[in-house]
C-alpha cells in the first residue's frame, strides 16, 4: 500500500492493480475510508467529518495527480508523492 501523501495525521494511499472505479484510500487513527477520485464520494468506510472535509478539500485540488497515480498503480508503476494539504 504505497503512501502518496500525509497531512494532519491523515495518510493517503493507493493499492497497485486495485478494482474500479478509480479511488484512493485514507486512514486517520482507527478510521479508514475509500474515496472515488472523479466524484470525491465515499465508496466505503467511515471517517470523522472534519478529517473527511480535509481529505475532500485536498483531493479536489489534486485531481490530476490522483488520476495520474491511479494509472500508474494500474500499470504497476511507481507512484508519485502528492503535496499535502497545508
Amino acid at each position: 500500500m504505497p503512501e502518496i501523501s500525509r497531512f494532519f495525521g491523515i495518510v493517503i494511499y493507493m493499492y497497485f492493480d486495485d478494482h474500479l472505479p478509480p479511488h484512493f484510500h485514507a486512514r486517520y487513527a482507527d478510521f479508514e475510508v475509500v474515496i472515488d477520485i472523479e466524484f470525491l464520494t465515499v465508496l466505503a468506510g467511515d471517517f470523522p467529518h472534519r478529517a473527511l472535509g480535509m481529505v475532500v478539500e485536498w483531493a479536489s485540488s489534486k485531481h490530476h495527480e490522483l488520476t495520474d497515480n491511479w494509472e500508474r498503480a494500474s500499470s504497476m508503476e511507481k507512484l508519485k508523492k502528492i503535496e499535502p494539504l497545508h
